[in-house]
Parts: structure tokens; sequence; C-alpha cells
């Protein structure tokens, strides 16, 4: 069940109308990176948790809920920098100091310029925001990423919260209006909590790497190719030493894989000859990660 408080969970103020920066904020409406692609992903992922995750699902629903309600703040900001639009044109003319060029010759083209790449705006949306994103495209479940595995779904959750809190950055340095500005600074740090929140909670579950039942097959899994030709190969932690493992397990390196991979039998498929039963199942162990030292349960 829901119910629509309503009152704002943080108070929107604009000191003026801008319909270029409401332009710039239906990124935030109906964007790939978006207040409704939040909600709608973590109330998908939610759904398959609430049985045999209930806490996970609780989690995931209060924050879905946030988003909707920072998706109302969203749509209430790009209406109030909209100002003008929305009304009568008399209205708006007394209201919004560009709607006169309305009056011009060249006004239409002049206020379609004016509200950028949205001009939607002034045809189809009656001075509201659309479910669309800053450049005109339509919102689509596309955006969405729910897997299944909670494991997954909170990686992703993390890498959402931080696009969002970074387009949050950019849309602040196209605005010096205070009252917008502390609006946006409550919805960039909201996704810093909800970032901190779904750490905790993916902390808090056992370690599974790799994620998913199966484990990786050792042939495989330990590998790092050079894939780059030209200049001296690139070494680090990622290729190099001992991996996100326990000591004593480490990268195998192939710097020339023409050589050290093409022409040797490792890459030979056996599958008819070690699983001729067609099984699913992969003969290896889950290692131990740096996420925490304890085995997989």
């Amino acid at each position: 069940m829901f119910v629509h408080n309503k009152s704002l969970q943080f108070e929107v103020r604009v000191t003026q109308p801008d319909p270029r920066f409401a332009s710039l904020m239906l990124e935030q409406f109906g964007g790939a990176n978006g207040e409704l692609t939040a909600a709608l992903q973590y109330f998908t992922q939610a759904f398959v948790l609430r049985e045999k995750n209930p806490k996970m699902y609780d989690l995931f629903m209060d924050i879905a809920t946030e988003e909707l309600s920072h998706l109302e703040m969203v749509g209430s900001m790009i209406t109030m920098l909209l100002d003008g639009l929305n009304d009568d044109l008399k209205i708006a003319n007394q209201l919004c100091d560009w709607m006169p060029a309305v009056a011009t010759p060249d006004g239409r083209e002049q206020a379609i310029h004016q509200v950028a790449v949205s001009p939607l705006f002034l045809t189809l949306s009656g001075g509201g925001p659309d479910v669309k994103d800053s450049t005109g495209n339509p919102w689509t479940s596309t955006f969405l990423d729910a897997n299944g595995d909670p494991a997954v779904d909170l990686r992703s959750n993390l890498a959402a919260e931080s696009r969002a809190k970074v387009v949050y950055e950019y849309l602040k340095q196209f605005t010096d209006d205070p009252s917008v500005q502390d609006t946006l600074t409550f919805l960039m740090t909201r996704e810093v909590a909800h970032y901190q929140q779904f750490t905790a909670a993916l902390n808090e579950l056992p370690v599974n790497f790799p994620p998913g039942k199966l484990p990786g097959d050792p042939r495989f899994q330990n590998v790092a190719f050079n894939m780059s030709d030209g200049g001296e190969p690139v070494r680090g932690p990622w290729n190099e030493g001992q991996g996100p493992w326990p000591e004593g397990m480490e990268w195998e390196y192939i710097e020339k894989p023409e050589e050290q991979w093409l022409g040797t039998t490792i890459r030979q498929n056996k599958g008819a000859e070690q699983n001729p039963t067609g099984s699913p199942d992969v003969e290896g162990d889950k290692p131990f990660t740096h996420e925490q030292h304890l085995p997989t349960t």
C-alpha cells in the first residue's frame, strides 16, 4: 500500500524561472540515471527478496519509495523553473522576463532556443516535466538492472547511486540559483546515503565470489591477458602478484597470447571428454576474496 504525503521530503524553491536548466533537470526525471530509473530498479529487485531475505526486501523497498519522493521533487523543480509556460500568456508575461519574446516576430524560435533541446515543454507537456531525458529520448525499461542475486543487484545499485551522484554534481555547475543549489545538494547527498546503505547491506551478505552458485573454471579464472600491442606491458595488481585471493594464489600473466595461449592445448574444448552428459556443473572451488577472508558457505 502506498499513501501520498502532500509535503515534499525537502523543500523545493526556485528564485526565478530558468527553462534551460529545466531541460537539463529532465536527465534526473526520465534519464538513465534519474530518480524514476532508481525507484523502478529497486522495486523490481525487491520482489524476489520478499521471502528469501525479508531484511533486504525492506531496505530495497524503503529506498525505492524514497526515490519516488525524489522524483516528485525533481518534477516540482522543473515545473517551477518553467513558471510562465504553464500559465496563460498574460500571467506569464508578468512573472517571467523572457516570455515577452513570444510577442516578437521571431519570438517562437527564441523561446524554443531558450528551452534548449526540449521544445516539447511548449507543445506536449503544458509546461511540466515529460518522461524523457535532457536530449528528448523517452524513458525505457532497458535502463533497469535486476538480476535476482542480491550480491549482483547491490553492486548494480552502488554503481547507479554513484552515477546519479555525479550527474547532480554536473548539474550544480549550470545554475547559480541558491535555492536550486540547496535542493540539488540534498538530492546529491541522499545518493551518498543510499550508497552507504547498499554497501552495508552487501557487507552483511556471506562472501560469494564469483557471484551465483557456480565457481569459475580454474583453467581460466586467474589468467590475465596482455591484449595491447606496442610499448611495454602495464602491470599492476590486476595482472600480477597476488590477486583478490588468499596468500599463495597469484595471477598467471599471458604477455604474448599468440605464443603462450593460441599455441597451447589449454584452449582446446574438452567438454565431450570431461563432461559427456553436458551437466552445467563446473569443477572448481570458490576462492576467498579481499572483501572478507572468510570462505564461501
